[in-house]
């Protein structure tokens, strides 16, 4: 892990947005791109200039968002993909259709995610079966990681962000999937940490290709529908998630450090999980198979 030298280490209340950085010649892909911090997101960089590779599962949110980012940045027109990232094939056939159409990704942005949901006693299951909120928030954004691994190591230095959260719930690998005993939000806050683990991880594998991996708690509690649907009140506005995640993909001043997580702005420590090697192992082990990741 490379963290940043004191002196540069910004503060929680440092302020950052699109002008503060030039992504003209950077592609970027943005998954969960049509709502939420997604949306805010991606008018933040294509009004930083970059080219955007826009993911959502719903065609006519889709369309607006691109029409918005085609307003902000009419030079730098945005591509748009569809997929449901609930279905693991799904993500094999969207990162296949992005090694096929494009020729470089710089940054790649795991945004999209599943909260806790509306009824939180309601388990519900992915397209091949695996827990919803582990497929939507560790599973897909693993495996479109792996399989972009030659666009990503072909335009390096590349960065991979990963958004996850300051709720993190150890895994117990006995009932991964939440068989037992099910509730949402304890389903998300695993989710999570699942995700902050497979970025050490693959920070460490990825090391020598020149592609930094890194994870963060953009905001506590943000004005979105995941939020509302999940009984929480909204304390923050997007713009207060969007700037540290948008500090991680464009800041000159991170370009070296990788697998570090971050609340907001702060190097901090994630759950202690995350830190244990045999439940890394352990993680590793059953995400590759329910991923079927060498099919």
């Amino acid at each position: 892990m490379n963290t940043l030298p004191a002196t540069n280490r910004p503060t929680e209340n440092h302020a950052t947005g699109p002008a503060a950085y030039d992504l003209h010649g950077k592609t970027v892909l943005l998954t969960g791109a049509t709502q939420g911090m997604g949306r805010h997101l991606a008018h933040a960089l294509a009004s930083a200039g970059a080219t955007l590779l826009l993911h959502g599962r719903d065609g006519a949110r889709m369309a607006q968002v691109a029409s918005e980012v085609r307003a902000l940045a009419p030079d730098a027109p945005p591509r748009t993909y569809l997929a449901d990232l609930s279905d693991l094939d799904q993500v094999r056939a969207l990162a296949d259709r992005l090694l096929r159409a494009e020729s470089r990704l710089d940054v790649l942005v795991n945004n999209a995610a599943v909260g806790g949901g509306v009824d939180p006693a309601r388990r519900e299951v992915s397209r091949q079966g695996h827990e919803l909120r582990f497929a939507v928030n560790h599973l897909a954004p693993y495996l479109l990681t792996r399989r972009l691994l030659p666009l990503l190591t072909a335009s390096a230095p590349s960065r991979v962000v990963n958004v996850a959260s300051m709720g993190q719930t150890p895994i117990d690998f006995d009932n991964a999937m939440l068989e037992r005993e099910y509730e949402g939000v304890r389903a998300y806050c695993q989710s999570k940490l699942a995700m902050i683990m497979a970025t050490f991880d693959l920070a460490a594998e990825f090391a020598g290709d020149g592609i930094t991996l890194n994870v963060l708690h953009p905001a506590h509690l943000m004005d979105t529908e995941m939020v509302r649907q999940s009984g929480f009140t909204p304390v923050a506005e997007l713009a207060e998630g969007m700037r540290p995640t948008l500090r991680l993909i464009a800041d000159p001043a991170v370009a070296g450090v990788t697998g570090t997580y971050f609340d907001q702005f702060t190097e901090a420590p994630a759950q202690a999980q995350a830190y244990d090697p045999d439940a890394r192992a352990r993680l590793a082990a059953l995400t590759e198979t329910l991923c079927a990741v060498d099919d």
